[in-house]
């Protein structure tokens, strides 16, 4: 039974338990663009901070002897402290300045690479592991999910920087002026770090939570919208409506949730800013009525209270946009952690000849996660040059031979290899190369016919094009289309019709010039005269070829040098058509049941 999918689902949702720390180690790692000049950045933020702390000495000053002086208020000194506030504060912002903008740089690259890092793993992944999430989940841990890492490192991260700082420094300067009152400050400070503390956990989970809810809002809109066709058709666009809201209605109960904890924290900042301020400020006029301090000195303190409190309150909301930040990571890291089951063999891979092509199934088994195997000791050898179909009941393992053969997937026991070579051991570049599939539905991204048929070789030229299109017989179609070639197919092709799309994707395997053609029921939506000109121009393409067709129209078989007959995941019929049908098994009674069809209709 397979279990790579299993493993792989496991591995992503398994991300979910790593710390705080462990999180923003791995993130730090996986963008290392967040690094460079770091400690350039830090040093900027700590020259912000020191101009913030030097307001309370200069207030300090400017009161004990400037306006109380002896002999009354010294003008001349309350000028030069407020000149050098100035001073002070015109270097503080350009050093804030300075560092907004090296954190704004460093957090879009670095999220940037991650972003790519994620896209291109979660292509790497074998096709049932992205069966596991919906598309739109995958989309959100790529964009949305990420988004709220840059909220983080760019806001949240230069607060912490700064905040960070101030706080050292206040806690120092405020030692210095008095011990006594420092120690209330800390005192006044207990009760919030140990909340803190305990909401951590709480709200990454809830955070955790909303990270999910976006996924599976995201996933349910885009299956709705595409889907919009078979929505209709079926009239059951109030059912889908029920849907998304359902989805909408998650999301906002676990936003919500995890709102009202980030407030709990919020609040509770406040309060110790107002509580602690107003401790300080009784205490201090005792003090001060004591004479064990100035009242510059106590309007200094005052003013490093403030300068205390408020990073300690903005590291509440920090500490918010951080639980949501570290459950995006953990989401983003969990596709990136996740081994690729098909993966390239990169530089170490084997680079086949081209030429025609010998495949080997040895012992072959696969089984879905979870289900009963579908392909069941699979024995096969397809020489060169031959043209195999491969029919069978729906369900009987066909398409999952075709998904192997292409390496879409790998076997759970066995191997499949070609020209004597396992395909595991086969760079992607080299197979991608040598073996083309034409799938089902074929898809067409949104630009003109030209581009999507020139997807297989980029650096085609016109003639080729044109040559390719001539050689399979599609010139008429292209040229009864309103703009030929530079033809809008829209998004998915929505603007040419089934049959139309298949045509472009053959024509686009046809372009690759493979040396194993796989066609995966890739005539199944075509109408029968266009189906006869494919086939003609498949004949000339196949020839000196290796080809395997998925067949569901036995017209293919009838045409192919070898027919391969499945059912319930075995080989139990091998040879050519006309020797199959003589013998009365089961390709005989599929024969015989088409053709009753085809006269019928």
């Amino acid at each position: 039974m397979s279990t790579a999918a299993a493993r792989e689902s496991s591995q992503i949702d398994a991300q979910s338990e790593l710390g705080v720390g462990a999180t923003l180690r791995r993130g730090f790692q996986l963008s290392p663009e967040l690094r460079v000049g770091l400690w350039l950045t830090v040093g900027l933020a700590l020259v912000a901070t020191v101009g913030r702390v030097v307001i309370p000495f200069v207030v300090q000053q400017a009161t004990d002897n400037g306006i109380q002086a002896e002999g009354g208020p010294d003008v001349g000194f309350v000028l030069t402290a407020i000149a050098i506030a100035a001073g002070v504060v015109l270097v503080t912002s350009l050093a804030q300045y300075a560092v907004n903008v090296r954190l704004f740089r460093s957090a879009e690259s670095g999220l940037a690479t991650l972003r790519l890092k994620a896209f291109r793993h979660i292509h790497d992944l074998s096709v049932l592991t992205q069966s596991t999430e919906r598309r739109g989940a995958l989309v959100s841990r790529v964009t949305s999910d990420v988004d709220t890492i840059s909220m983080f490192v760019q806001f949240g991260g230069l607060m912490l920087l700064v905040s960070s700082a101030q706080i050292v420094l206040a806690t120092i300067l405020m030692v210095v002026y008095s011990p006594v009152l420092a120690g209330v400050v800390y005192l006044c400070l207990v009760p919030l770090v140990l909340l803190v503390r305990w909401l951590q956990p709480v709200l990454g989970r809830a955070y955790g939570t909303v990270r999910e809810r976006v996924g599976d809002l995201l996933g349910a809109i885009s299956e709705a919208i595409v889907g919009a066709t078979t929505i209709r058709a079926y009239g059951v666009e109030d059912r889908t409506a029920t849907r998304i809201d359902g989805a909408i209605e998650a999301h906002r109960r676990s936003a919500i949730r995890a709102q009202v904890r980030s407030v709990l924290a919020f609040v509770s900042g406040q309060t110790f800013a107002g509580v602690t301020t107003a401790v300080v400020l009784v205490v201090g006029t005792v003090l001060a009525a004591r004479g064990d301090m100035t009242l510059g000195e106590l309007l200094a303190f005052l003013f490093l209270v403030n300068l205390f409190t408020q990073p300690v309150l903005m590291a509440t909301e920090i500490f918010t946009e951080m639980q949501n930040a570290v459950a995006g990571w953990r989401r983003v890291i969990g596709v990136i952690d996740t081994p690729a089951d098909v993966s390239d063999p990169g530089a170490d891979g084997v680079v086949l000849d081209r030429g025609p092509i010998t495949i080997d199934f040895e012992g072959v088994w696969f089984s879905y996660p979870g289900g009963e195997p579908v392909l069941r000791d699979v024995d096969l050898r397809i020489e060169p040059h031959t043209r195999v179909a491969v029919v069978g009941q729906t369900g009987s393992g066909k398409t999952t031979l075709a998904k192997l053969l292409t390496r879409l997937m790998d076997p759970s026991d066995g191997v499949v290899r070609l020209d004597g070579t396992d395909l595991r051991d086969v760079s992607f570049a080299s197979l991608r190369q040598r073996v083309v599939l034409v799938p089902q539905e074929g898809f067409l991204f949104d630009a003109d016919l030209a581009d999507n048929i020139r997807f297989a070789r980029p650096e085609a030229s016109d003639e080729e094009l044109h040559l390719a299109i001539t050689e399979l017989g599609l010139d008429s179609w292209v040229d009864g289309l309103p703009h030929g070639l530079a033809t809008q197919v829209g998004q998915r092709g929505e603007s040419l019709s089934a049959g139309e799309r298949q045509l472009v994707a053959i024509a686009r395997a046809y372009l690759a010039d493979p040396d194993l053609l796989v066609l995966d029921e890739a005539t199944s939506a075509v109408d029968p005269a266009t189906e006869v000109r494919v086939q003609r121009a498949l004949e000339g393409l196949t020839t000196g070829r290796t080809s395997v067709a998925i067949a569901h129209r036995l017209s293919t078989a009838e045409a192919a040098d070898l027919v391969v007959v499945v059912d319930a995941g075995r080989i139990v019929e091998l040879g050519p058509h006309r020797e199959l049908v003589g013998q009365g098994g089961v390709y005989a009674g599929m024969h015989r049941s088409w053709a009753a069809q085809q006269s019928s209709g």
